[in-house]
């Protein structure tokens, strides 16, 4: 704007100029054509242009914007259905996870990513319990493996069932379904799945988003089981909320604390995720090279978000910490006493994400976490929840 003012002052000039040298030496056409050329009305006629093309910009941007508020208004409370599958995507496993003690006769695949907290949260489930399920790992960055569905994160488990396969989006629904199932395999999974609904609504801080309802709930049916209390499930139900609603949040600001500590964990991923194996070298590239670069500059933000401290490792340290006063609060090995409970495997999976990471090491040599974690990793690799299901 200050370049435009300093141009129109010099047209203004050269016009004064002219008029003076046309009283004493008359008219010239060759000077005129310098100092008469409308530069000043062409610059104005741009930035006129300019301001007009950002007002009708902005003018669109904000009517977009309010036209997508109104709709989300309009949407508010209303169900997202998910349709049942009548066939399943033709898309080859990764791989396959058998238990030869599996008696459950589920046929379930998971669309993940292998160091995503929540999909790590669905595959703890799976492997404590012995149940044996197909892997399909997904690009995190192109994510063609999940072109098939609405739903545009993971996990998603796909469950086959009496007439198609059944959709599970959600981490925590995911595991209180199946728990709920396991427990009582009275109903389908798909009728089950009507339990846990989708609503429209938006958040305390007024972020319009789409909620599976009841996703913390277990459902017994007539009677809760007779090893347990509405007590401890009301404490299950706490700390399986806690670790989505805080922990998870303190794990991004941590493993992408710095550019390097972001490479280092997109590395590890690679390494731990098969990439090579599933994914040409051009994906790779971008996916470490992109992500990298991308989350360092996120977990900045996220930081600020969750207000985590200047020293994010300390915020890190604090809620293991709490965690643990927890446990041993309780009096057992586990939150859920002498056996872990969804809560113990909820956590368990959520810091498994990143195990291979830099803040994990560093969480290790300063809490008292290794106790509890590798007797959690000793329960989940032993399969110990298959003698509750299949006993």
């Amino acid at each position: 704007m200050a370049t435009f003012y300093k141009l129109l002052r010099f047209g203004r000039c050269c016009v004064f100029l002219n008029k003076n040298v046309n009283n004493t030496i008359g008219k010239s056409r060759c000077f005129r054509t310098v100092v008469e050329q409308p530069k000043p009305k062409n610059f104005l006629k741009i930035s006129l242009i300019s301001a007009s093309i950002g007002v009708l910009v902005g003018t669109g941007y904000s009517f977009k914007k309010i036209s997508q508020e109104r709709k989300n208004i309009a949407l508010e409370g209303t169900e997202t259905q998910i349709e049942l599958l009548k066939y399943k995507p033709p898309i080859t496993p990764s791989r396959k996870i058998v238990f030869p003690t599996d008696t459950t006769g589920l046929k379930l695949t998971l669309y993940q990513y292998q160091t995503c907290p929540f999909c790590c949260k669905v595959r703890v489930f799976l492997d404590y319990y012995g149940i044996s399920y197909d892997v399909v790992e997904v690009d995190p960055v192109l994510r063609n493996e999940i072109k098939w569905s609405n739903y545009k994160k993971v996990p998603i488990l796909l469950a086959k069932v009496d007439k198609g396969y059944q959709p599970l989006n959600d981490s925590s629904m995911i595991v209180s379904l199946l728990s709920s199932y396991l427990t009582e395999k009275t109903q389908e999974m798909n009728e089950l799945a009507k339990y846990y609904p989708i609503i429209a609504m938006h958040d305390d801080d007024g972020k319009f988003k789409h909620e599976v309802v009841n996703k913390y709930f277990l459902m017994y049916g007539s009677s809760i089981p007779k090893d347990r209390t509405m007590n401890d499930i009301v404490e299950e139900r706490k700390w399986r909320k806690w670790a989505d609603d805080v922990l998870v949040h303190v794990l991004s600001p941590n493993v992408y604390r710095s550019l390097d500590e972001a490479y280092q964990t997109f590395n590890w991923f690679s390494k731990v995720g098969q990439w090579e194996e599933y994914f040409p070298a051009w994906e790779r590239v971008i996916m470490i090279n992109v992500g990298a670069c991308a989350m360092w500059l996120i977990s900045k933000r996220l930081k600020k978000r969750h207000h985590l401290k200047h020293d994010v490792r300390e915020s890190f340290y604090d809620e293991v910490n709490y965690w643990l006063d927890g446990i041993r609060a309780g009096g057992g090995q586990f939150m859920g006493g002498d056996n872990p409970n969804l809560s113990d495997l909820a956590v368990y999976g959520i810091l498994k994400s990143i195990e291979g990471c830099e803040a994990f090491r560093d969480l290790q040599k300063n809490t008292d976490v290794s106790v509890w974690y590798n007797a959690m990793r000793e329960k989940v690799d032993g399969h110990a929840g298959s003698e509750f299901i299949n006993g």
